[in-house]
């Protein structure tokens, strides 16, 4: 991706978006020097279209590092300043609001522990009523899109026009790659809720390591997201706050210089060998959703037999049994045994649901 495929802030809010529009700077703003060396650098190895920095950084446990505080407001514009980049920071109370807007921050960001209160957003955006000025919205920690939407809509509804979305990635209990599971569906379902909303990714909060931070950028962009918000430290390797996620601004310029745009297409624009696929896909659909239906025939003749029998609707050990055999079955194309194991424990999810739905109307 070349230089001037960094779409300036206004432009990407207001038009169509023909590049992505990249969001960069440290964690936390730790100190002048820090900040501006950072900007500097940023400056020098890839163009940016807003300079990010945690002025307040609410942390998961007590005793973290938890920014400099209003102090370090001043250092984030007078370094956005001396590269001539807007800023943006994140704000999680009316007190942090009163303050960015006080000092002249140029967009403001709603972090992932306040998006999940409403409670929260609506007091922010009461404060915000009235102001000009953007606003990304980050999902909640937990998958809830109706949370992540609401958020949005609250903005919207106090006169707030520009508004997007930022996809951090969701908490997970189980230990995987990343430190924030994608769970790229989820954007998904929420341009379909809102499509005139930009949705940007978070890649350093997903990867939570600087090594996995690049192919989440590719992966964002290959999904046709609207933008990226990387952090980036001049030594991440001492940073005070999520050292092992956040890339020096040399490499981040070659991560950006290395990515693959894809033009977005209409869909008219198709070649005749994509939309004979796509009829093709169609086509299978259509045949997994009859299949679907029969098999809820049978758990339908299942439920009655059980019922009969005075058997319990779940079987721990079928369960165990089909979910096991069913995932071992994955091993051609894309049919990694994650998937086959995630189908197919939802598939029983929904079938004894079903049964058991079945089973209380006939008693």
């Amino acid at each position: 991706m070349v230089a001037s495929k960094i779409q300036h802030i206004d432009q990407w809010f207001d038009g169509p978006t023909e590049s992505p529009l990249l969001i960069a700077g440290p964690c936390s703003v730790e100190s002048p020097e820090q900040i501006l060396a950072t900007a500097q650098a940023l400056k020098e190895h890839t163009p940016i279209s807003l300079l990010r920095g945690g002025v307040w950084k609410p942390r998961t446990k007590p005793g973290s590092f938890e920014g400099v505080g209003l102090e370090s407001m001043q250092w984030l514009i007078d370094a956005g300043r001396a590269i001539g980049t807007p800023t943006t920071t994140e704000v999680a109370n009316t007190e942090h609001v009163e303050a960015a807007l006080k000092a002249g921050i140029d967009v403001l960001w709603i972090g992932a522990r306040t998006t999940v209160n409403p409670f929260y957003v609506q007091e922010i955006a009461e404060a915000l009523k009235g102001v000009k000025i953007p606003i990304l919205v980050k999902n909640p920690i937990h998958a809830e899109i109706g949370l992540w939407a609401g958020a949005i809509e609250r903005f919207k509804n106090v006169g707030i026009e520009r508004v997007a979305a930022v996809h951090r990635g969701f908490f997970s209990s189980a230990k995987g790659v990343y430190r924030n599971e994608p769970h790229w569906h989820h954007s998904f379902g929420l341009r379909a809720l809102m499509p005139d909303v930009k949705i940007i990714v978070d890649p350093s909060h997903i990867a939570g390591k600087r090594l996995l931070v690049p192919e989440v950028c590719q992966v964002a962009m290959d999904l046709g997201m609207d933008g990226l918000m990387v952090e980036s430290h001049i030594t991440p390797e001492i940073a005070l706050s999520d050292a092992a996620q956040q890339m020096n601004p040399e490499k981040l310029g070659e991560v950006i210089k290395n990515l693959v745009i894809h033009p977005k297409k209409l869909d008219h624009g198709a070649s005749e060998a994509l939309k004979s696929l796509r009829d093709s896909l169609d086509e299978l659909d259509d045949n997994l959703v009859e299949i679907m239906r029969q098999r809820f025939a049978v758990a339908k003749d299942i439920a009655i037999i059980k019922e009969q029998e005075g058997t319990s609707i779940f079987q721990m050990e079928r369960w165990l049994k089909l979910v096991k055999e069913r995932t071992e079955k994955g091993d051609g194309e894309g049919l990694t045994p994650e998937f086959m194991h995630d189908l197919f424990a939802t598939i029983h999810k929904y079938s004894v649901e079903y049964q058991t739905r079945l089973t209380k109307k006939e008693s």
